[in-house]
């Protein structure tokens, strides 16, 4: 059984930073690509970012590149998201996700559908 467990989220000024954690268990972690998404009230879930097995290849959403960074330490089988400069418009549940392949696409390491396995969120608040 695959368990993913976020934490770092919070409530925060427009301007702050927060790194989010995800540990995961019960896969060989180091063997899938990992992703962070992100929904807001009344939106549908969207990207955020995603890496590659080994912490070579990365993606991000257009809307956060510059100032997030996500990455991955395999020997304790977490990956975080450095989220910097943050804004109103970041507020947001966040999850992580496990991809469903060990193979690196990046179209669809985007696309939600591709993760079998996800954590419960955790919430990210911005206030302007």
């Amino acid at each position: 059984q695959v368990q993913l467990v976020e934490s770092g989220g919070g409530l925060v000024q427009a301007g702050d930073s927060l790194r989010l954690s995800c540990a995961a268990s019960g896969r060989t972690f180091s063997s899938y690509p990992m992703a962070w998404f992100r929904q807001a009230p009344g939106k549908e879930r969207e990207f955020v970012a995603a890496i590659d097995r080994s912490g070579t290849i990365i993606n991000y959403a257009d809307s956060v590149k510059g100032r997030f960074t996500i990455s991955r330490d395999n020997a304790k089988n977490t990956v975080y998201l450095q989220m910097n400069s943050l804004k109103p418009a970041d507020t947001a549940v966040y999850y992580c996700a496990v991809h469903r392949t060990p193979l690196w696409s990046t179209a669809q390491t985007m696309d939600v559908k591709t993760y079998d396995y996800w954590g419960q969120g955790t919430q990210v608040t911005v206030s302007s």
